[in-house]
């Protein structure tokens, strides 16, 4: 028969064995690259382990580990991967815009736990506090942004001022997260006939503006070519005035050498000058200078004279010599006269 004292040496060796294993395991503990640990003693944070490797700690239960990725988490606003597909919630991305007009936006939050301490402590769902906090946001955003701006050019604005605004607002919930960044998924009308009128409107608008720049450049085209005829034009203009100038030029240098040598001889040079105007106003006249003593006729037709006589040599010389063959004639034919007999 086994005796007590030997059984409780045995029980008490294996408690001992236990108590001396549980001390040996958790007395070390390892952190991976990609993870953070939260030292805690009695249940109370004493400090975070970020470096990688194997670490030393207290055995349990008076210090204790817990352990939280570094890695970047995706928040998706309005829809959710299910069974490998895509399931949107359109209840929960169904906002009014700054123009009272509906759309549906969802978006994708990036996000860090980079206090793990708070996060773990701070709040009792981190993750529920952030999914309502980007709807906040979000909503916030929106509801300030004209519907034209939402669904075509201003969504990098709307990016942009959502993570402001919920960057804001984790600081203030002091949770442990940081926003690393949003991307705005998608923003649409709640329905297909909304969408195509909505479409149609954008499209009459961009239409329009196609117009305008090309009525615009149409006038800039214009302007620049009316500039450069009013420039042609202008540039003419000087030249011709530089022209004329100095043709106006010339002739006060032609008048003052010809005033200079009037005033040197008078009268020789008021007859040139008579002369000149003669042949520049009757060129084809002809004119005669003669010395003028009061015995000689004031118009003398010389060359009609001269023309005349030119004409009545000629007719002279003809009737001489017809003259001449009239009286060689009756010769001749007293001459024929005496042959025949």
């Amino acid at each position: 028969m086994v005796s007590l004292k030997r059984i409780y040496t045995i029980t008490g060796l294996v408690f001992l064995i236990l108590i001396l294993g549980v001390v040996a395991i958790s007395t070390w503990y390892t952190v991976d690259e990609s993870d953070q640990a939260v030292i805690m003693t009695f249940g109370k944070v004493k400090e975070t382990i970020t470096e990688p490797g194997l670490h030393v700690k207290l055995p349990w239960p008076i210090q204790s580990v817990e352990k939280l990725s570094k890695e970047t988490f995706s928040l998706k606003f309005g829809y959710k991967e299910e069974d490998g597909e895509m399931k949107d919630y359109p209840s929960e991305t169904k906002m009014i815009t700054g123009d009272e007009n509906i759309v549906l936006a969802d978006l994708v939050v990036q996000w860090k736990i980079t206090d793990p301490p708070k996060y773990l402590y701070n709040a009792d769902d981190p993750e529920k506090i952030l999914y309502d906090t980007t709807s906040a946001a979000l909503r916030s955003i929106i509801g300030s942004t004209e519907i034209d701006d939402a669904l075509t050019s201003g969504k990098a604005q709307i990016e942009a001022d959502v993570r402001e605004l919920l960057t804001q607002l984790m600081e203030k919930y002091d949770v442990g997260i940081s926003i690393s960044a949003v991307k705005l998924q998608d923003v649409e009308l709640p329905n297909e006939e909304v969408r195509k009128a909505f479409t149609n409107v954008t499209d009459a608008r961009e239409t329009a503006n196609t117009k305008r720049n090309e009525a615009e450049k149409y006038e800039n085209k214009r302007m620049n070519e009316a500039e450069g005829e009013k420039d042609a034009i202008i540039s003419q203009a000087n030249g011709d005035k530089a022209a004329r100038t100095e043709s106006a030029r010339g002739d006060v240098a032609v008048f003052e050498k010809l005033y200079s040598e009037y005033k040197g001889n008078k009268g020789i040079t008021k007859d040139r000058l008579v002369i000149e105007t003669l042949e520049e106003v009757l060129p084809n006249a002809e004119i005669y200078i003669m010395n003028d003593d009061g015995n000689t006729m004031k118009y003398l037709p010389l060359r009609s004279l001269e023309k005349e006589e030119t004409k009545k040599a000629p007719a002279s010389e003809d009737k001489a010599s017809d003259t001449e063959t009239k009286k060689q004639d009756p010769s001749e034919g007293k001459a024929e006269g005496g042959a025949k007999q």
